[in-house]
């Protein structure tokens, strides 16, 4: 019975998960689904709320600190002191065995900590919105990684799945083809080697049929991975390659000047010379004093049995206020070789922000360039497939007419083979392109 019940609660829940799962997303569902359940960025989400966390836990230790304490000690025997007898009367040289105080002891006390002045904490709680910047940069930077490659892997399982129409295309043209090829060749009309030369050209196309139905589940696996979608579930895709495929693809404003500080990169660069900055400060307020202040106040109870939750029960109070003051005077040289070396931190970390802007800027311009070559690039392919295509059903109309050789028809099947696989490339180019350019500029950050 119990086996059934726990049985019945995994399936209940399994339904429910299953409920909130979308059957079919549109490109930009993906990726907001993707940015809302990849593990990675579910990882980068907790280190920003750690930052947070980390930002009152430094905040905290200048802020006052109430601990409180409490003892209780029994006495299995007390022990035993030796006093000179001549104290009491006695001969002078030998002891007398004396026991002082009671056999149980309780002790309870508030003691309050308040931190003054210290040097290192003021460098803290000015280093606090920095490790912030660089948890929620971190985070930023897997965001946009997250999203290129959704919308990467979403184009590969549209450009897989336009190439297994291709090859569809292409399996029954051949076909078609090779039943009317052999009936010429038994009628006498034809020779045998072109019949088994167009077997052969239709055997390659039926084993790159069966590759890319296989690599189409596995993208489509990939994608549901970077999703965080579960991958023995089912996802159809709502976009078709030709609705993404737009003009929108095609037109990026791109600016004469593009504004680099905008790159996740460069901001971590920043982020990192500024840590390193407070680094240095750090190390130099080392050599400044610290200065802290303590109350402390506490009750003692003593008694031969254990009587300390009657009200007869004496207590004696006592309270102290002190103040500590710690000032470093001579550490061999220590603290200030740290904060030289801290100092040659910030100049390198200083060296690897210019060059990151700089980096960075050439990379923008190459990528821009590399995009608008992929456009121009995808443009000419379309007009080739749309070209090789005419040129192949000529030569395939002349071929059975006997205008045409087996060679030169099969010369313009491969010629479209080749332009179909070209096109799909120059897609797939283009929005990589495209991908990588949106990466480096950042325009979500404007």
């Amino acid at each position: 019975m119990i086996k059934q019940i726990i049985l019945i609660l995994c399936l209940g829940f399994g339904t429910l998960h299953a409920q909130n799962l979308p059957e079919s997303v549109s490109l930009e569902e993906a990726v907001a689904y993707g940015l809302e359940n990849n593990r990675r960025v579910i990882n980068a989400n907790l280190e920003v709320q750690k930052a947070y966390k980390e930002k009152w836990k430094t905040i905290a230790i200048g802020l006052p600190q109430i601990t409180a304490e409490a003892d209780y000690q029994n006495f299995i025997e007390l022990p035993t002191s030796l006093i000179p007898a001549q104290f009491f009367g006695g001969e002078e040289g030998e002891f007398a065995e004396v026991q002082f105080g009671t056999p149980q002891t309780m002790r309870a006390g508030v003691t309050l900590n308040q931190l003054i002045f210290d040097g290192s904490y003021l460098v803290g709680l000015e280093s606090i919105k920095v490790y912030l910047d660089i948890s929620e940069n971190l985070l930023e930077k897997t965001v946009l990684e997250i999203r290129k490659n959704i919308i990467n892997s979403y184009f590969n399982v549209l450009l897989t799945r336009e190439n297994i129409l291709f090859l569809e295309k292409n399996r029954a043209n051949l076909k078609t083809n090779l039943e009317e090829l052999t009936q010429l060749f038994r009628n006498g009309f034809e020779e045998e080697e072109s019949v088994e030369q167009l077997r052969l050209t239709l055997s390659s196309i039926e084993t790159q049929l069966r590759y890319a139905q296989n690599v189409e589940r596995i993208t489509l696996d990939m994608l549901k991975l970077l999703m965080g979608f579960p991958t023995q579930s089912p996802l159809f895709l709502k976009d078709e390659l030709d609705g993404l495929t737009t003009a929108s693809l095609f037109e990026f404003p791109t600016e004469t000047a593009p504004k680099i500080e905008n790159n996740i990169d460069v901001k971590i660069a920043q982020n990192n010379f500024a840590s390193e900055g407070l680094l240095y400060k750090l190390e130099r307020s080392k050599n400044l004093p610290r200065l802290s202040a303590f109350l402390n106040g506490n009750y003692t109870g003593n008694s031969e049995t254990f009587s300390f939750t009657e009200a007869n029960q004496k207590w004696f109070g006592a309270s102290m206020l002190g103040v500590k003051l710690q000032v470093p005077i001579f550490s061999s040289f220590m603290r200030r070789a740290n904060s030289q070396k801290a100092k040659i931190a910030v100049a390198q970390a200083e060296t690897n922000l210019n060059e990151t802007q700089e980096r960075i800027y050439i990379e923008i311009q190459a990528a821009t360039n590399e995009y608008q070559l992929a456009v121009e690039n995808y443009f000419t392919t379309k007009e080739n497939l749309a070209l090789a295509t005419r040129i192949k059903e000529k030569n395939q109309i002349k071929y059975f007419e006997g205008l045409a050789s087996s060679f030169e028809y099969r010369e313009a099947q491969l010629q479209l083979y080749s332009a179909q696989n070209n096109y799909l490339k120059s897609i797939q180019s283009v929005v990589q392109k495209k991908l990588n350019l949106e990466t480096l500029l950042n325009p979500s950050q404007k």
